[in-house]
């Protein structure tokens, strides 16, 4: 992949506001169904802002990041510690894929052509829109596997989130949940905190792995922009958290599923 494609375009004062008022909107999007809304965030940063397919994935990635440090504290609050530290094993589990899933992700990014990350987006997109529905829409059951072979499912679907955390520079929380109620059948409330604390070191493993290639320059040369966008995000989800359950699930769900069906469709398109 070319390094340094479209690492800063312009940047004006109103670029900065349209980032803001961007990260506010995917801010309270995914705020009002409990996620961070970084799957809304990466087809804008491509469509909206112009940056190409890697180094948007990257913004996203670092991004999500800071929401993610920023929501721990919140949700340990809100939840006993002692909840999702009873269930460590879950979380080492899935680790043990998700870390390996994250590192071979990043590394498959950066040597893709943008043509094909383009179109893998896209594909995730529509992975993505089918969790959040199958997440949100539908009770979820459990497997009731026993022991031997709950572990090594656990290891196989970490890896596959670490992938696509990473390439889609996203926490994963939209396919790391509907697998730790299935798999181990916790409930969502457990899941939630459960997927943070799988979902941090497989960022920092990503993160770390997209340190090493010249595209993540994009960060520096975006700073001030990916602050912004941050800080609107931020402000979004504490707004989203607020308006929880004042759009009906059975309008909100399927609504968020078609942008993220549509954002797929233009993502498959992208030159």
């Amino acid at each position: 992949m070319t390094i340094g494609q479209n690492l800063a375009p312009p940047r004006s004062t109103h670029a900065l506001t349209q980032a803001f008022g961007a990260g506010a909107a995917i801010g309270v999007l995914g705020g009002m169904i409990g996620l961070g809304g970084a799957e809304f965030r990466l087809p804008l940063l491509i469509s909206l802002f112009g940056f190409a397919a890697l180094s948007a994935v990257i913004l996203n990635k670092a991004m999500s990041l800071v929401v993610v440090l920023t929501a721990l504290p919140a949700r340990l609050a809100a939840v006993s510690a002692s909840e999702p530290a009873a269930h460590w094993p879950v979380a080492v589990n899935l680790l043990a894929g998700s870390l390996l899933g994250a590192w071979g992700g990043a590394s498959w990014a950066v040597r893709m052509r943008s043509a094909t990350l383009y179109k893998v987006l896209a594909a995730l997109m529509v992975l993505m829109a089918a969790a959040l529905l199958a997440t949100h829409s539908t009770t979820l059951g459990t497997l009731d596997l026993p022991l031997w072979a709950q572990v090594p499912l656990g290891v196989v679907a970490g890896f596959g989130i670490g992938v696509v955390a990473a390439i889609m520079g996203v926490a994963g929380g939209e396919l790391l949940i509907p697998t730790i109620v299935l798999l181990f059948g916790q409930d969502i409330k457990t899941a939630g905190s459960l997927s943070l604390l799988v979902s941090l070191p497989t960022m920092l493993v990503a993160f770390a792995r997209y340190s090493r290639d010249g595209s993540f320059a994009v960060l520096g040369a975006n700073r001030r922009f990916a602050l912004v966008m941050v800080a609107g995000s931020i402000a979004g989800a504490t707004l989203g958290g607020l308006l929880l359950g004042v759009f009906p699930d059975q309008v909100l769900i399927p609504a968020l599923a078609v942008i993220l069906l549509i954002s797929a469709v233009k993502l498959a398109r992208h030159d």
